[in-house]
C-alpha cells in the first residue's frame, strides 16, 4: 500500500495520503486498490478514532491517470493501447460478490462506510475521480484557491465513483446537474458556498488534523454511533445508484462521441459530436 498510499497513526488520528506527487496523485488501478485496502484496514482498527485524507505534493488528486486516456485517444491502429485501456476499465468496474460497489466506487465509498469520521484536506486540484474521493469523506476542508471539478463530461463520461449520489446529497439537484453537465472548475471558496465543501483554510491539512484530534478526544462509541445514524438518514438506495452509475458508464465508454471527446481534448480542437440516433 505504501507505494500509492501512505498511512501514519498518531494519537488516534490516521494520516492517509495519496502518494503519487509526480503525477499530481492521478489515479491508476494500483491507487484504487490501495485506497480500498487502506480504508478497509483502518475500519477494523479500534485505535483509530479519526482519519485525515490528503494528497502529497502540489495537489489532492488530479483525477484518472492521463496516460490511460492517451491510450484511448490513440488511432484505431493502436489496438494494443485500446486493449490495455479496456482491461483497465474492466478491472476498475468489476463488482465483487456481496458488495454494492465496484473497485473504483469502493475506493471512495470505503471512507463513507467506515465507522470513524474522515476529513479530506484538499489543496491544488481535485478533479473528476479526485473530487469524488474527497466527496467520500464526511468533512472537506479546502484551500481557498483549490480547483475542483466534476470533470467527467470532458471525456464524454459520467461520474462513476459514487459521485452522483454524493453530489445530490451535498449541493442539491440543480447545482449537482449544473456542475456535472458543464464540468466547470470552481474554487475552494465557491465549493464552500454551494455546499460541496465544509470550510476553507489556508493550510487545509493542518486544519483537518486539528479537527481530527478534537474528534478523537470524544467518546469513540458516541462518534461512531453518530456517524452511523447520520449516514443512515442521508443514504437512499445506494446499491441501486452505484449499479446505475456503472451501467451508464458502460454504455458510454468507447462510443464514437466519447472517443471524440477525448481526441478533441488532446488535439486541442472543438469536438465534433454526432447527434444521438
Amino acid at each position: 500500500m505504501t507505494d500509492r498510499v501512505t498511512v501514519h497513526v498518531h494519537g488516534g488520528v490516521a494520516d492517509v495520503r495519496l502518494n503519487r506527487p509526480d503525477k499530481l496523485n492521478a489515479l491508476d488501478i494500483a491507487t484504487f486498490e490501495a485506497l480500498a485496502e487502506t480504508g478497509e484496514s483502518l475500519s477494523g482498527d479500534p485505535s483509530v478514532r479519526a482519519v485525515v485524507l490528503s494528497g502529497e505534493g502540489r495537489s489532492f488528486c488530479a483525477g484518472l491517470d492521463f496516460a490511460n486516456f492517451a491510450a484511448m485517444a490513440g488511432d484505431a491502429a493502436d489496438a494494443e493501447g485500446g486493449a490495455r485501456f479496456r482491461r483497465l476499465a474492466q478491472d476498475i468496474t468489476a463488482r465483487e460478490p456481496g458488495r454494492i460497489t465496484n473497485l473504483g466506487q469502493q475506493a471512495v465509498h470505503v471512507w463513507r462506510e467506515m465507522p470513524q469520521p474522515v476529513i479530506a484536506a484538499v489543496h491544488g486540484h481535485a478533479l473528476g475521480g479526485g473530487l469524488q474521493i474527497a466527496l467520500g469523506a464526511d468533512i472537506r476542508i479546502v484551500a481557498p484557491d483549490a480547483r475542483l471539478s466534476v470533470l467527467e463530461i470532458r471525456w464524454g463520461l459520467v461520474p462513476d465513483m459514487t459521485g452522483t449520489a454524493a453530489l445530490i446529497r451535498l449541493t442539491g439537484e440543480d447545482v449537482a446537474k449544473e456542475l456535472t453537465f458543464t464540468g466547470r472548475i470552481i474554487s475552494g471558496e465557491e465549493a464552500v458556498r454551494i455546499g460541496l465543501a465544509t470550510r476553507t483554510a489556508d493550510a487545509p491539512h493542518a486544519a483537518a488534523t486539528e479537527l481530527a484530534r478534537e474528534i478523537a478526544a470524544n467518546s469513540p462509541d458516541a462518534v461512531r454511533g453518530a456517524k452511523r445514524l447520520l449516514n443512515r438518514a442521508a443514504d437512499h438506495d445506494l446499491a441501486g445508484q452505484f449499479i446505475e452509475e456503472s451501467r451508464t458508464l458502460g454504455e458510454l465508454r468507447g462510443t464514437p462521441n466519447q472517443v471524440e471527446a477525448v481526441r478533441a481534448y488532446f488535439e486541442k480542437r472543438p469536438p465534433a459530436f454526432t447527434d444521438p440516433s
